[in-house]
């Protein structure tokens, strides 16, 4: 087994205390930080699939996260300004009157692990929170909310309401997520995506982040 399969196997299995110090090994042995980066995204991608068809919860896929985690830190030293690493800035937090942050946690590490720089926001975050952020950081490319009770769908549609009156909302994409979030609902408050699961919300916001061109 090559030494980024080893890194990559210990990604997937959830290895945290094993992830950093194979990362460097195979860092010795000739891999490129990209290479082993593309190793560790592509194990996260298999979880997230196993997510998917409900043969692993969130605790594993959380493990595999945290476990990705540790890889990243040492490579990003060896990955700054490195444009195939840096996806784009986004923006996440879960809206207000919900207190609930695993699930965004689990995408916003999903999120990091794809190349995001991610602005955590938090939870009960009011509308005019987001728009603050956006007007604090001229170069995000995605905002990212998410409600997970039935009862916080409502502030869900305030915020992009609010998002979508943004003076630079052509400049953005809107994500929501959570529990009870479907597409038709994504579709009737006017965000650009939605995702069911942190896996898929990775996938997504790559997609969107190459068809949004940000201010230098």
């Amino acid at each position: 087994m090559s030494k980024i399969q080893e890194v990559a196997t210990a990604v997937e299995r959830g290895k945290s205390k094993k992830v950093a110090g194979l990362v460097q090994e195979a860092l010795d042995s000739g891999a490129s930080a990209p290479e082993i980066l593309n190793a560790m995204i592509d194990s996260m991608t298999v979880v997230g699939d196993k997510f998917t068809k409900n043969e692993i919860f969130v605790p594993e896929m959380l493990v595999a996260a945290r476990a990705m985690q540790k890889g990243v830190e040492v490579l990003k030293p060896l990955l700054v300004g490195d444009n195939a690493v840096s996806t784009g800035k986004m923006i996440m937090g879960t809206v207000a009157g919900d207190l609930h942050d695993i699930g965004k946690n689990l995408v916003i590490m999903m999120l990091e692990s794809a190349g995001f720089e991610v602005i955590d926001l938090g939870v009960d975050v009011p509308a005019e929170k987001f728009i603050e952020a956006l007007e604090e950081n001229p170069d995000v490319k995605i905002v990212g909310a998410s409600a997970l009770l039935t009862t916080t769908m409502e502030a869900l549609k305030d915020t992009v309401k609010a998002l979508n009156e943004y003076p630079g909302r052509d400049k953005i994409k809107v994500m929501v997520g959570g529990a009870p979030i479907t597409q038709e609902f994504a579709d009737e408050i006017g965000a650009d995506a939605y995702t069911e699961d942190a896996a898929s919300a990775a996938q997504v916001a790559k997609k969107l982040a190459t068809s949004v061109s940000v201010p230098a």
